[in-house]
């Protein structure tokens, strides 16, 4: 991973995370929402990344699962191992209409929220990294740059700032950490 090289995201950010709580929070998310909403948001995704898939055959450099504390953990980490900075625009990052919809009526930030089935990867060229996953039924989209110091910048329209220091996954604003901590262990046994 160097500067200049894109960042790409793969998957959707925090979609697993609005589906917890779509499961745990069903009766109050049916004073909102249709039946029928929900229940599309409960349901599993119809792709799966693999994390051990040939990243660098689809011409990533280097990548980091998205997990708990969601996207924005995810670039932390990514750019933290190389001492790098980035940046990235919120705008481009892949996220479901519904995950934004949960994640208002709880006031949290759908880029904080747990993810699986997420990627965020450094490509020398990310759209033809884009462009492959495609093929593979993935949908992925280039979100940023990475830059040479350590400033990590997040863009979101016209306004700029700095993306702070990960914190804790919003599931557990809503008290749904044992939710990440049975996934964890569930992850280890395998």
């Amino acid at each position: 991973m160097a500067p200049g090289n894109d960042l790409v995201a793969a998957g959707f950010a925090g979609r697993e995370g609005a589906r917890l709580i779509a499961k745990a929070r069903e009766e109050e998310l049916l004073g909102w929402f249709s039946r029928s909403y929900v229940r599309q948001i409960q349901e599993e995704d119809s792709f799966t990344i693999d994390r051990f898939a040939p990243w660098q055959e689809y011409g990533a450099l280097e990548w980091e699962e998205v997990g708990e504390g969601g996207i924005l953990t995810a670039l932390w980490n990514l750019s933290g191992a190389y001492t790098l900075g980035f940046e990235v625009n919120l705008h481009q990052i892949p996220v479901k209409q519904e995950t934004i919809e949960v994640c208002e009526r709880y006031d949290l930030n759908p880029y904080r929220l747990y993810s699986k089935n997420c990627v965020v990867a450094a490509a020398a060229n990310g759209g033809r990294l884009v462009k492959r996953l495609a093929e593979k039924g993935i949908l992925a989209a280039v979100i940023g740059v990475v830059n040479p110091g350590i400033a990590r910048e997040i863009c979101y329209g016209q306004v700029r700032g700095f993306l702070e220091r990960p914190r804790e996954d919003e599931l557990y604003r809503i008290g749904l950490a044992a939710d990440i901590k049975r996934r964890k262990a569930n992850a280890q046994r395998f």
